[in-house]
C-alpha cells in the first residue's frame, strides 16, 4: 500500500470513528479521533502490528475500541488525550506566539495601511484627510491609546508634526508603496519614542497605560496560579502512587486464587488518573517555564526602559534643538523597548488562558478518587514525594 493510499485508509477510517461517537450523541473533532486512533495502535495489549497493513478485521477492531473509548467521558485516559490534544493545538514557543500575535495585528492593519498607501490626494481637503489617516495608523500600530480618544488624537497628532508636518505629504506621495510602508512604520516608531518621553516627562502620555507596573503585579500573580496548581497536581499525583503501590504489593503476596479487598480502588482506573496527573504536571512545568522567562524578559526591560530614558533625558536636556540624527534613533529604541512590554503582556495573556483551559481535563479522576476516598485509602501508607523516593532508592 503506497504512503497516499495508507493516508486514505487513516482518513477513512477517522471520519468513521467521528461519525459513529456523533450517532450516539458525542460530538468529537478529527484531531482528537486521529490522537485515539494512535494511542490504541500503539498500545501493546490491543495486539496491532504496526509494521502490516491493517486487515478489515484489524479495522473493525480498531473502530470499536476508540468509539468505546471516546465515549467514555468519565475516563482520566480519554482526558489525557483531550489534554495533550488541547496543548498540543494551543501551546507553541515565545517566538511563534508573538510572530502569530503580529501576523494578526498586521492583518488588521492592512485596510488602514492601503488606504495611505494607495491614496491620490491633491485637494487640501484629501491631504488633511490622509494625514489623520496616518495618525490613526500611528496609533493602531503603536497601541498607545484608542485612535477614537480624542486626546489620544492630539497628543499623537501633534508628535507626528513635531516629526513630519502636513506639508511632507507631498514628498511621501510621490515614494513607492514599498517606501511609504517603510517611512510609516519609522514615523510610528518615532511618535511613539516621543510620546513614551513626554509621558516620562509628564508632559503628556494620553492612554498610554503603565505597562511595567501592570506586568510588576501580573508575572508573580500568574507565578503563583502556576505553582499552585503544579503542586496541587504533584500532591494528588504523590497519592495516587503511594495507594497503587500498596495495592501492587498486596498482589503480589497475594495467591492465585486470592483478590483484592471488594472495597479497593480499580488499579488500572487509578493508574490512568496517575497518568493524567503527570501529563498535566508536564505542561504546568511548560508553563511556569514560560512566566519565569517572561519575568526575566521584563526585568531586562525595565533596566533597558531606565537606560534609555536616562540617556534621552541628557540628550534633550536644557537644548532648545536637537539634531533629528542624535534623537530619533533614541526615540525609536525606545518604542522598541515598549514593544517588548507589549509582548510580554500578550504572552502571559495567552499562557494564562492555557492554564485556565488545561484545568477540565483533569476532572475526571477528581470525581472518580475525591479526596475522601483517597484518604480511607491512605490510611498507615507512606506519602512520597519524586524527591525522597529519590533518596530513598539512592539516587539523589
Amino acid at each position: 500500500m503506497s504512503r497516499a493510499q495508507a493516508e486514505s485508509v487513516i482518513k477513512n477510517i477517522i471520519r468513521e470513528i467521528a461519525q459513529e461517537c456523533a450517532s450516539k450523541g458525542q460530538a468529537v473533532s478529527e484531531t482528537l479521533v486521529a490522537f485515539m486512533v494512535k494511542a490504541v495502535v500503539l498500545d501493546p495489549s490491543n495486539e496491532f502490528n504496526v509494521d502490516r497493513t491493517l486487515t478489515k478485521d484489524d479495522v473493525q477492531k480498531l473502530i470499536k475500541i476508540c468509539v468505546d473509548r471516546l465515549l467514555d467521558t468519565a475516563s482520566p485516559s480519554l482526558d489525557t488525550i483531550k489534554l495533550q490534544v488541547y496543548f498540543d493545538m494551543n501551546y507553541t514557543t515565545r517566538a511563534d506566539f508573538l510572530a502569530e500575535h503580529r501576523r494578526v495585528l498586521d492583518s488588521r492593519l492592512q485596510p488602514v495601511i492601503r488606504e495611505i498607501t494607495d491614496s491620490r490626494a491633491r485637494t487640501r481637503e484629501e491631504l488633511e484627510s490622509l494625514y489623520r489617516k496616518m495618525v490613526s495608523a500611528v496609533l493602531l500600530r503603536s497601541g498607545l491609546g484608542s485612535p477614537t480618544d480624542i486626546g489620544v488624537v492630539r497628543e499623537a497628532t501633534a508628535a507626528l508634526q513635531s516629526v513630519f508636518p502636513q506639508t511632507e505629504l507631498g514628498t511621501f506621495m510621490s515614494l513607492s508603496k514599498r517606501d511609504k510602508e517603510r517611512q510609516l512604520q519609522e514615523l510610528t516608531m518615532i511618535v511613539t519614542g516621543i510620546r513614551l518621553f513626554n509621558k516620562e516627562c509628564g508632559k503628556g502620555g494620553e492612554g498610554i497605560d503603565d505597562l511595567p507596573a501592570i506586568l510588576n503585579e501580573a508575572v508573580p500573580a500568574t507565578t503563583q496560579n502556576v505553582d499552585t496548581e503544579l503542586q496541587q497536581t504533584l500532591k494528588t499525583a504523590y497519592k495516587y502512587t503511594a495507594i497503587a503501590q500498596k495495592m501492587i504489593a498486596l498482589l503480589m503476596e497475594m495467591k492465585p486464587s486470592q483478590s483484592l479487598p471488594p472495597d479497593s480502588l480499580s488499579l488500572p482506573l487509578l493508574k490512568q488518573a496517575l497518568i493524567n496527573c503527570r501529563q498535566h504536571e508536564a505542561f504546568l512545568h511548560i508553563i511556569l517555564n514560560d512566566v519565569i522567562r517572561c519575568a526575566q524578559q521584563v526585568e531586562q526591560l525595565e533596566s533597558h526602559l531606565a537606560s534609555r530614558l536616562e540617556q534621552l533625558q541628557a540628550t534633550v536636556q536644557s537644548k532648545t534643538a536637537v539634531p533629528t540624527a542624535q534623537v530619533y534613533p533614541q526615540f525609536i529604541h525606545l518604542a522598541q523597548i515598549w514593544s517588548g512590554f507589549q509582548d510580554e503582556m500578550v504572552l502571559l495573556s495567552v499562557l494564562s488562558n492555557i492554564l485556565v483551559s488545561l484545568e477540565p481535563f483533569s476532572r475526571s479522576h477528581k470525581m472518580l478518587f475525591p479526596d475522601d476516598v483517597l484518604q480511607q485509602h491512605l490510611e498507615n501508607v507512606e506519602i512520597l514525594t519524586d524527591q525522597m523516593r529519590l533518596t530513598k532508592v539512592g539516587f539523589m
